[in-house]
């Protein structure tokens, strides 16, 4: 999976933001707010990855358990689903 194009990452003042550009800008309105390891996930999905690599990546990045990442992912995932950022 991968995130659809015309959107950004944008670190402005400590926080990590998605903005929409060009021809997404008039059919997005609004902006996402991401955390450090949401931000670490956007940039991963950027290139493309599947669950697997983004959870071996937290894994290898953050002190945390396999079950709990996976959740985490999968909450992350369905949020940029539900916004329609993924293709």
């Amino acid at each position: 999976m991968k995130v659809k194009e015309n959107f950004v990452l944008k670190k402005i003042g400590g926080s990590y933001m998605v903005v929409p550009v060009r021809t997404r800008a008039v059919d997005f309105s609004g902006i996402i707010k991401l955390s450090e390891s949401g931000a670490f996930l956007w940039k991963i999905l950027e290139k493309g990855a599947d669950r697997e690599e983004l959870i071996a990546r937290i894994l290898e990045e953050y002190e945390v358990d396999e079950a709990t990442a996976a959740a985490d992912i999968d909450r992350f995932l369905m949020r940029l689903r539900e916004a329609d950022l993924l293709e």
